[in-house]
């Protein structure tokens, strides 16, 4: 097995979102190669899959400024320094979709991108759904779009669900359902 180890670090940028580092590294191979590689260091996010009493998936429909267009999606949001990522969870339902859970179950978690980042989000199933008024963020533009489950599904294998915390969530789900 191939030894790498890290020798140094510089930031890049410092940012309110995540921070971005160019790392190096030697590979203790018997070569010492070194190289740099860099790094995006995210806090982690939380993502929730709304399920209502009738079995139907509440999903939002949010404007993405990175990818210039709309995303159908599952709420989530990043977790803050200190906080569980159960209760941000349950803030992002509220938040973005507008409801108060009865429970919120985990379904694990998943890495983002670890070619290139640290982050990682913990995904959760949202039951007993209660409206509460929504706060969305400022720069938030959110539609809250009810489908059921099946055609959830469908719109995964069709494409037009994209996300792919929404897609191992949906997934997830739809395994423990069988």
């Amino acid at each position: 097995m191939t030894r790498i180890r890290q020798t140094g670090r510089r930031v890049v940028h410092r940012g309110r979102v995540f921070d971005l580092t160019v790392d190096r590294f030697v590979d203790d191979d018997g070569d010492d190669r070194e190289f740099e590689i860099d790094i995006v260091h995210h806090s982690g996010g939380a993502a929730v899959l709304p399920i209502d009493a009738n079995g139907d998936v509440v999903l939002i429909r949010q404007w993405r400024y990175a990818l210039g267009r709309e995303l159908l999606e599952a709420p989530a949001g990043r977790i803050e320094p200190g906080d569980d990522p159960a209760a941000t969870a349950a803030r992002e339902l509220e938040e973005e979709a507008g409801f108060s859970a009865g429970s919120i179950e985990p379904l694990g978690s998943m890495l983002v991108a670890p070619g290139y980042t640290t982050e990682r989000i913990y995904l959760f199933r949202a039951t007993g759904l209660s409206p509460v008024p929504p706060r969305p963020d400022e720069d938030e533009r959110i539609e809250v779009v009810r489908v059921t489950f099946d055609d959830a599904l469908a719109m995964v294998d069709s494409g037009e669900i994209e996300d792919s915390k929404t897609i191992v969530a949906l997934l997830r789900t739809a395994s423990q359902r069988t």
